[in-house]
């Protein structure tokens, strides 16, 4: 029997978002596993000397932009055979001008490695996600499941794997990237793999609290738990924090 203790790094830090709730949570179900021992950072400082100590990567980040040599070093350290669950926002760059928001540029090597990156999303509301792949794992049994939350629409790197996908056409006047009237499937889950690693996101996981849109607005008027309280986002959570902390590799 293998004795090693996993060691995991979750960062978890941004804007716009309730991160202390969410940190609670995914520690609260990776502290289930005692062999599971976790280093949190806030951002991606440091991260050449924290990746070569760790095992997998989780990220729940909004606005949040590793530079040049960091995204190198993450590509890397995935290629080599890690695992990275990542997390709703982790691949959004944001710059708010008034009432217009544009999704920034983020490192080519950061992006080829997660496999999207964030260019818009239409207001909160009820959408359906069904899976692509009814008998993987992670999303097994999941069948049909709606969940109020911020679709996350991307520019796609090809060969992601869809996991769920939900349908939506519109346009999101507030965002810089406003047209998307097509009809094609809009993944909210997908695998990466990225040489002898492979990254899992779920872009689904909106989490704001009271004073989460500062220097926006002082105070937000309601307390937004997004699917956290759901059982089917809830189970598809645990399943991608087993798939990263498994002891294999990729």
């Amino acid at each position: 029997m293998d004795h090693r203790a996993r060691r995991g790094l979750l960062v978890c830090g941004g804007r716009f978002h309730d991160f202390d709730f969410v940190r609670l949570r995914l520690l609260q179900l990776l502290a289930e596993d005692e062999s599971v021992r976790m280093q949190v950072v806030p951002d991606w400082s440091g991260i050449e000397a924290r990746l070569p100590a760790s095992d997998f990567l989780i990220s729940y980040t909004c606005d949040v932009r590793p530079t040049e040599e960091q995204a190198r070093a993450l590509s890397r350290w995935v290629r080599d055979g890690h695992r990275w669950l990542a997390l709703h926002a982790t691949n959004s760059a944001l710059e708010l001008g008034g009432r217009r928001v544009t999704a920034l540029p983020l490192p080519e090597a950061f992006v080829d490695a997660l496999g999207s990156r964030f260019l818009s999303h239409p207001p909160i509301a009820p959408f359906t996600v069904t899976a692509a792949e009814p008998d993987h794992p992670l999303v097994a049994g999941v069948g049909e499941l709606v969940v109020s939350d911020e679709l996350y629409l991307s520019e796609l790197r090809p060969g992601i794997r869809p996991l769920l996908t939900t349908r939506w056409s519109g346009v999101t006047p507030r965002f810089a990237d406003s047209d998307w009237t097509g009809d094609e499937p809009r993944p909210v889950a997908y695998l990466n793999d990225h040489g002898a690693g492979c990254v899992y996101y779920l872009t689904l996981g909106h989490a704001r609290g009271h004073y989460d849109m500062q220097p926006e607005t002082d105070y937000w008027p309601e307390v937004d738990r997004g699917p956290w309280e759901e059982p089917g986002f809830q189970l598809l959570v645990r399943r991608g924090l087993g798939w990263v902390s498994e002891r294999s590799t990729a």
